[in-house]
């Protein structure tokens, strides 16, 4: 049995395209927001995290640069593209009619 934290395969790209569309972050303040965003229950480990930005680089959906944060460290700042997002809102509207079905399932079962 999987755990609530457990993020359904393939939605960490869409909350991370959800998350920078609001503003330019670095790796550490999109999985605070996430957490922050989700009351505590989803909580994206650097593992998941930093694999999913590197894809979503590759595949031009976002953009990166190196600035200073606001502890007055280095890091990388993505930032999402046009093409970014179109696909968040196709990954968006794909996920409501896959949740919608799932909720409609389990209501009956």
């Amino acid at each position: 049995m999987s755990k609530p934290t457990d993020l359904v395969q393939g939605t960490l790209d869409l909350l991370v395209l959800k998350v920078i569309a609001l503003e330019p972050m670095h790796g550490w303040a999109i999985a605070q927001r996430i957490r922050q965003i989700s009351g505590d229950v989803l909580q994206v480990g650097q593992g998941a995290l930093y694999p999913s930005l590197h894809k979503l680089e590759q595949n031009g959906w976002i953009s990166s640069k190196w600035a200073i944060s606001e502890n007055n460290r280095r890091a990388k700042y993505y930032t999402l593209t046009r093409a970014g997002r179109k696909a968040m809102d196709q990954e968006a509207a794909q996920w409501e009619r896959l949740s919608t079905a799932i909720a409609l399932v389990v209501g009956k079962a």
